[in-house]
Parts: C-alpha cells; structure tokens; sequence
C-alpha cells in the first residue's frame, strides 16, 4: 500500500505497512487503508482549506450603483457587509474544526472593516440621517447601528453565555445590510432624511479622525514594547486589523464625497479631500507577504507597522484639515 503514496509520506505511515495474519481478510485490509486514506485527510485538510478560504480583498476599483436620491456611501456600506459574509465566507466566528478557525490575517481585516462601518452607521443615525439633533432618529439606521458593534466572533454556540444556540456574528451583520438597504429605499423615494449639512459632514469626519488617532495608539504602543522581535505573531494582526479599518473608510469617504459633492465644491475642499482619499488608499492597498515589525530603524528589516502609521496619521491630519475648512 505504501508503494503508491508520496515519499514524504511514506517514513510516516510506516505503521500501515504490517502483515496481516494469514485469513486476515480483505476487511482488515480495508480497514488499515481507511486509517491511512483519513490520516492523509487530516493532514491536508487545513492547510488547503486554509488556502481556499483566505481572501484579503481590498480590491478598491470597486462601484455602487444607487437609484436617484440614494447614498452612495449607504450603498457602499451595504455592499462591503454581503461582500464579508456571503461572496467570501465570515471566518473570524469560525470554530476551530473549520480552516479558516486557523486564519487570522483574513479575520483581522474582516473585523476592521466592520469596525469602520459601525462608526458610519453611528454617524448616520447621530448626525446626517436626521434634522438637526431634535429630530427622531431613524429606526433603520439606529439597528445597523447597533448591530454592527456586534462582536465578530461569535458562533452559533456561545458557551461563555449561555448553552443555548445564539445568533453569530455574521447573521446580526447581514440583518444590519438589510436595514441600511431600507434606509436607502425610503430615501430614494423621499421618506427618509440624508442631511447634507456641512457640519454633518465635518463632524462625520472629526469622529473618525479620533478613531484613526487611537489606530495610531495602538500601534505606537506595539512598536514601543515589541518591535525588534524575530519571531512575532501578533504584529500581523495590528496590521490587519488597520488595514481593514483604512480599507472601509477608504471607500466610505469616497462615497461621501459624491454625495456631498455640492458642499464640498463650494467650501473649495476638493483638492484636499482628494489628498486624504490618497493617503487613505495607499495604506489600505499595501499587502507585505509577511508583516515585519523591526525596529523603525533598522538597517535590514522593514518596520511595516511604522509604514502603516504614518499614512494613517498623513490621512488623520488631512482629514483634520479638511474638517477645518469646512468649519468657516
């Protein structure tokens, strides 16, 4: 039998290879093959599921397409959320008898776009989604809102919880698509409010300037009591985990920016907003085979921690900036 496996196999079933007793029979025979043909599966099994599943898209030549009086940057949203959890599966709930329980570059970026749209959804429903702040606030954008601070891994059994069946990760996200969806239906058909203030617009960014300002901590913290190290393992999830972050906001502003084209044209701002989607982009398209957090500087290794942070915190100022502007 061994004959006809691999020869990196063979010295590690050698224990397959024994003699049966005389009128062992076909069936033991079958048997000891079975044990072997499951061992090889085993031994595949992860890491060529692994290389199935895995799948950082940051793809950003991407498009919407909006009926009139829609948002883009709603649509967006939307269209990153059934993106994660239906073109390519949810993998950060993964339990540890499916490959991708194995993954955690993929995850990481998963869970930062989420992140990133849990803070415009906040946004939506705090400023631009209602009139003034004495206005209702809209029931669609309030549950997106509050189901995409959802924790990303939770799978159908949370047993820290309850031995019960609970609802994962993934399910709550694509209920908060639905609602972000409807939104977008009732303003394309004038029931619903999209403010294009340009305080709404300079408060949207102001909050996420301070999200990326505590990315920024983060990774100054890490660098200072981890850089240097030959071996690390979490540095890649840092770095994932901003990448998706930069990813989503990246195409978010984007978004915005047609949607509030008219006042940003007219507060003059187009060439600065245009110099933060850069920055922006430039961070979310970076992919380093292998996430190196050396020392900022070191001679012969890359620190792409300290890559990272410096686009986040050109973009982070530009997007000060521009809110400045905006302002007067």
């Amino acid at each position: 039998m061994l004959d006809r496996l691999p020869l990196w196999l063979r010295g590690k079933l050698k224990f397959l290879d024994v003699n049966l007793p005389e009128g062992g029979g076909k069936k033991a025979k079958l048997a000891l093959r079975g044990v072997g043909i499951l061992f090889i599966v085993a031994l595949l099994y992860y890491p060529i599921g692994m290389a199935l599943v895995h799948s950082v898209d940051d793809n950003t030549a991407i498009d919407v397409q909006v009926q009139a009086g829609q948002s883009r940057a709603v649509a967006m949203a939307a269209h990153l959320i059934e993106r994660e959890t239906d073109t390519h599966p949810w993998v950060a709930n993964d339990p540890w008898f499916l490959p991708g329980a194995a993954l955690d570059n993929m995850p990481n970026f998963q869970q930062g776009i989420i992140y990133a749209l849990s803070r415009f959804a906040i946004e939506m429903s705090d400023q631009v989604g209602r009139t003034r702040g004495s206005s209702e606030v809209d029931k669609d954008l309030d549950k997106a809102a509050g189901l995409l601070k959802y924790a990303g891994d939770v799978w159908v059994f949370d047993f820290s919880v309850s031995l019960a069946p609970t609802a994962p990760s993934d399910s709550q996200y694509r209920a908060a698509r639905k609602s972000l969806i409807s939104y977008n239906n009732r303003l394309g058909q004038g029931q619903a409010v999209f403010d294009t203030r340009a305080d709404n617009l300079e408060r949207t960014l102001e909050r996420i300037a301070t999200d990326l300002g505590s990315g920024s901590a983060v990774i100054d913290k890490y660098i200072r009591e981890s850089s240097g190290s030959l071996i690390d393992f979490h540095a890649d999830d840092i770095y994932y985990r901003n990448k998706g972050r930069l990813y989503a906001y990246y195409l978010i502003l984007r978004e915005l920016r047609e949607d509030f084209r008219d006042i940003i044209a007219d507060r003059d701002v187009t060439k600065p907003w245009d110099q933060m989607l850069e920055s922006l982009k430039t961070a979310a398209e970076a992919q380093p085979l292998v996430v190196v957090n050396a020392d900022p500087d070191s001679f012969w290794r890359p620190s792409h921690l300290t890559a990272q942070g410096f686009y986040l915190l050109r973009a982070r100022t530009q997007m000060k900036e521009v809110a400045n502007i905006l302002l007067k």
